[in-house]
């Protein structure tokens, strides 16, 4: 069996505030995707990619920030969750970095613990920890 999930991508107005954001939050450092587009000029992208880390042959999946052309961030129904040593250090970093605490860490029994945010783009998103 595989995880249900490969990728993920979180849609942003901002691309430079978000990612602030996140590098901020969870204390990584992003990267710009190139993505080829015949007759697409890089002065005027369709969109913007900014990569969260990959480990490869690591079971998790990564994703990238996104700005495009006609989707407009926040109100959406993706929730992704990111994994975390103990999701409170992450949370304790989400209002300083300009995001919302919408549910600080709680327990969900022997699956560990989340908290829920709203990131700078009006995005929510989860953190999760075993501890």
């Amino acid at each position: 069996m595989k995880n249900p999930v490969n990728w993920f991508e979180i849609y942003v107005q901002d691309l430079h505030r978000a990612r602030k954001f996140y590098e901020k939050v969870l204390g990584v450092e992003m990267e710009e995707i190139i993505v080829p587009d015949e007759g697409q000029e890089k002065e005027d992208p369709v969109f913007q990619m900014l990569g969260f880390p990959f480990v490869n042959d690591e079971p998790n999946a990564s994703g990238a920030l996104v700005k495009a052309e006609g989707v407009e961030s926040g109100g959406n129904s993706t929730m992704v969750y990111f994994t975390c040593d103990d999701c409170s250090v992450e949370e304790g970093r989400v209002e300083k970095a300009g995001g919302k605490i919408q549910k600080e860490k709680f327990s969900i029994g022997e699956f560990g613990f989340c908290s829920i945010c709203m990131d700078s783009e009006g995005n929510t998103f989860g953190l999760h920890s075993m501890n």
